[in-house]
């Protein structure tokens, strides 16, 4: 249902195994934060430029609210890429240093889909199991606190956890909804 959406973002506590490439579209003292905070691209007027031609050489995308204007004008070529920011997964906001610690040190975006589905990168087969264990707890926290409060009953019905090209474990949903 539209009013059972879930969307948000969480930081997990052993990363995701990637590095990222962080662009941030701010201004003035806002930049300067930016790449103090370890961003890779930083830019305005230019990096939108960049966009519009078909340059993008960077996994996330941060913006100040003030420059949302700009960022829309290349909002038909983020979106359908997934890198349009958005203040629900804290990629719009004014505190540009947090938004790329969090985003380099293993930030997860996730969202319900058309058929009730979940899904987020959690870790790699290098991990300990302690790393996965707590970034899989952290996520299943991170979804139960989203939880709408229209949403009657068991919210998660199923949930099964697969390495990219395997079959997938079940996992005990009960155990699962008692999580927060």
């Amino acid at each position: 249902h539209a009013d059972q959406m879930v969307r948000g973002s969480v930081v997990l506590p052993a990363g995701t195994g990637k590095t990222v490439r962080v662009a941030v579209i701010a201004k003035d003292a806002k930049a300067d934060e930016a790449k103090a905070a370890g961003a890779d691209i930083v830019g305005s007027d230019e990096l939108v430029e960049d966009i519009q031609k078909g340059i993008m050489n960077f996994d996330v995308l941060i913006a100040t609210p003030n420059l949302m204007g700009l960022v829309g004008k290349v909002g038909r070529i983020l979106g359908p890429k997934g890198l349009m920011p958005n203040p629900k997964t804290g990629t719009v906001t004014m505190d540009v240093a947090q938004a790329v610690n969090n985003a380099k040190s293993g930030q997860v975006n996730f969202r319900v889909d058309k058929q009730g589905n979940i899904h987020a990168g959690l870790g790699k087969v290098s991990f300990s199991k302690e790393q996965l264990n707590d970034n899989i707890l952290t996520l299943i926290k991170a979804v139960n606190r989203q939880k709408p409060a229209a949403a009657k009953g068991r919210y998660i019905k199923s949930a099964a956890l697969s390495l990219t090209m395997s079959p997938s474990v079940l996992l005990e949903t009960q155990e699962l909804m008692d999580l927060r």
